[in-house]
This record gives structure tokens, sequence and C-alpha cells, in this order.
């Protein structure tokens, strides 16, 4: 007995820890893909160092699929220069998405190339991929360490791209309870701290953890943007026929009112 004590003692303390690629993969399931489809209000506000804002205001609809697939559906209520703009997206693992935003002004709808997935969303300090998810594999995942933040456990994983990204490195700090990411570090290629996000209010609606209240931060400009969800619903029933280009230009009132 007490060799088999003496020799758990000399065990790594790590032997069975998580790894980064299965933290950041579980923060992916809880933050992107809870329940089979989902359906939500939300509320953008765009705001300034000076405090002059701009705000979004959009129905978003996610949908899941086997093998990792997922469809995404959004309409924008306004403000008048967005209004009744529609963007798509249908996500892939491992490999690139496909976008495609609908211009109501021009009657067009414009299919988005996988370099804009890195681009700002409607003017927002999100990127396209910040809204939909970014590829599990598009990064290398390293686990630094586990520290408590806000009263929570959390794990701090590393994550830096393989290939062309909007950032060098991200420093993710992760519940270890709801896999929710509190708090992201995004750095720049002179390696400073450039965009930051936090998750300001996180709920539980019908069983699954959700950020309610998120914020990112472009820290060298002073720009942010506050994302309100609001009548959030899992499981509504979304069908597959929402997704097509015919519902870009006229989606049904159902689902975006």
């Amino acid at each position: 007995m007490v060799l088999l004590v003496l020799f758990m003692l000399l065990l790594p303390v790590n032997a069975s820890a998580i790894t980064g690629e299965e933290v950041i993969k579980k923060s992916q399931a809880a933050f992107f893909e809870a329940g089979n489809d989902f359906q939500a209000r939300v509320k953008m506000t765009l705001a300034t160092r000076d405090g002059l804002q701009r705000l979004r205001d959009l129905t978003m609809l996610r949908k899941n699929y086997p093998a990792g697939e997922q469809k995404y559906f959004m309409y924008f209520h306004g403000p008048a220069d967005v209004a009744g703009m529609t963007f798509m997206v249908y996500k892939y693992p491992n490999r690139d998405d496909d976008r495609w935003l609908f211009i109501p002004a021009i009657n067009l709808v414009n299919r988005i190339a996988a370099q804009d997935s890195r681009s700002s969303f409607v003017g927002s300090d999100f990127t396209y991929e910040d809204v939909s998810g970014r590829d599990l594999t598009a990064d290398a995942h390293a686990l630094l360490r586990e520290e408590p933040f806000n009263d929570r456990k959390v794990y701090v994983v590393e994550s830096k791209p393989i290939g062309p990204a909007e950032y060098t490195r991200k420093l993710s700090w992760i519940d270890q309870v709801s896999f929710l990411p509190l708090k992201e570090e995004y750095y720049d290629v002179q390696e400073s701290l450039y965009k930051i996000f936090t998750a300001e209010e996180i709920k539980d609606v019908q069983g699954f953890a959700t950020i309610l209240k998120r914020t990112m931060t472009n820290v060298k400009s002073g720009h942010k943007t506050e994302t309100v969800f609001e009548r959030v619903q899992y499981n509504a029933g979304i069908g597959d026929d929402l997704f097509s280009e015919r519902y870009l230009r006229r989606p049904p009132e159902k689902w975006i009112k």
C-alpha cells in the first residue's frame, strides 16, 4: 500500500490533465453548438472612444447537422442602412465555410470569400468568424495553466494559427464547469494586445449555460461592440428550407419577427 502511494506521488501532476485542444473543443460545443437549433433577437451597440454609438438589431438563427456541420441565418431589422439585409453561413468542419450576404439596397446576393471571414461583421468589432466560430483545426492549442477568474475556476489556453488569421495568438479563459469563454485576448504581429472579448452575463436557458451579454473591445482604437441576446430559444424546430438563397431575399416572417 505504501509503495502504491509513493508511486502515485511520483506521477506527473498533469498525467491525466485535459489538453488544450480538448478544452477548446468543449468550449466551441458549449458556445456555438448547444441544442439542436437556436433562435435569438440580438441587439448590437457599436461605440467609439468618444461615446458615439451605432445600433444593429437582428434575428439570429442556427441549426446543427450531422458530422459537425451547421447553418446560420441572420436578418437585420435596423437601423435603416442595414434593414432587410440577410446573412447566411454554411459551416463545415476542416474546410472553409460558405457565406452569403444579401444587400436589399442593390438587390444583390454577394458571396463572401473565405479570406473575408476575418473582416469586420457589419462594422462591429466582431469578425464574421467570431459570429459562427473558427474551425478547431485552424489553430494549435496549448493548455497553459488553471487559475481562478471572477470566482470561477478556469483553463487558460493559448491558440496559435496554423495558417492566415486575424491574430498571431489568442489567450482564452474558459470556465471549467460550463466551458464557456469568459475572456479572450488577441495579439497582433507585434505581440501587442489589440482586442479583448468578455462575457458580461451568463444565464441558464433551457438547461444550457448561455452568454446573454458579450463585449468585444479594440484596445488600440478604443472602439467596442456590446452584444445582448434576448428571447433566446433552443430546439425551436427550425426547418431546413430556411437556409436557402430564396429566403435570403424574402425570409419567412415566422422566424424573423
